[in-house]
């Protein structure tokens, strides 16, 4: 079984990395042409207590982290959260590589509105495979930012330089969630075919003896036959429908509730298990919510 690496600070992962002490305790924008050449993380698998966001150029291998692998050959984005597990597969750097990581601590955000806002931002739950595709001016603007950061940290520290840095970490934050919006429309066609997926997949589940024996399916569970993170299916669906993920499962599931109720003899309990609930009194809680009306009383007035 491999051997999984905690890392609880800057200053560790820096010393694994091969780099030069942090000049900041909580915050680090490291460039990857700094990298010493030596495979000694590849394949190492490890965990941080820091937020990573990490600009991918130049560079031939694989980052993994969760059940996926991206190739990273392409300038990408890739955001992780504390305690998500990574590993480096087949690493070689090149000299002239433009990637960076920018790490942040959540010590650092722990008195700024940005600590509670960061949970906002859904592609720190993204897969590896869904990141972040930039066009070459949308990566000079992110470069731009990262330099910014860098010279808050390198300079004399002053009561400035915490407010200043956080700012840029979160104006880098809405950047990346303007260029996600932009790649959800362009890749219109293909989330398109993700929703017709999901459709099929909630059709399919509930015509099998699934909901009597798993109960409701999960936005987790949906996701993963899909092969997509759950943030990122709900992001999809918000993009080219208007609603979450768990809003299609309840409005599909309501919509069979409705043709059961009109169309058999069933009891509201009965109507309620073959649906996947537990306990009927929550499925008829979800009814009123969607429709107004208490599932006896919607089958009164149809």
């Amino acid at each position: 079984m491999q051997h999984i690496i905690h890392i609880n600070s800057l200053s560790q992962a820096n010393k694994m990395f091969g780099v030069p002490p942090p000049k900041h305790p909580l915050v680090a924008v490291i460039w990857a042409k700094d990298f010493p050449h030596i495979d000694e993380i590849k394949d190492l698998k490890f965990t941080t207590d820091l937020y990573l966001i990490s600009f991918k150029d130049g560079i031939t291998g694989s980052i993994a982290y969760g059940r996926n692998t991206y190739d990273f050959n392409e300038g990408t984005m890739v955001f992780t959260k504390p305690q998500q597990a990574m590993s480096f597969e087949n690493k070689n750097i090149e000299d002239d590589t433009n990637g960076w990581v920018l790490a942040f601590h959540p010590d650092l955000l722990r008195k700024a509105p940005l600590g509670t806002a960061i949970h906002n931002y859904n592609f720190f739950d993204y897969e590896v495979h869904e990141a972040l595709h930039l066009s070459d001016e949308e990566k000079r603007t992110l470069i731009d930012l990262a330099k910014k950061i860098e010279a808050e940290i390198n300079q004399n520290i002053d009561k400035h330089s915490q407010k200043l840095i956080i700012a840029t970490i979160e104006l880098m934050l809405d950047y990346c969630h303007r260029y996600y919006d932009r790649q959800f429309y362009v890749r219109t066609n293909l989330h398109l075919d993700h929703v017709s997926d999901f459709e099929n997949l909630l059709k399919n589940y509930f015509q099998s003896e699934a909901p009597s024996t798993n109960g409701l399916p999960s936005v987790k569970y949906c996701g993963e036959q899909l092969n997509m993170s759950p943030n990122y299916l709900s992001d999809v669906l918000k993009k080219e429908t208007g609603m979450s993920a768990k809003d299609h499962i309840y409005n599909f599931v309501v919509d069979l509730a409705k043709n059961k109720l009109l169309g058999s003899r069933l009891s509201v309990s009965e109507i309620a298990y073959d649906l996947g609930f537990e306990y009927p009194q929550h499925f008829s809680k979800l009814f009123k919510k969607q429709t107004g009306h208490s599932p006896l009383k919607y089958r009164q007035l149809n």
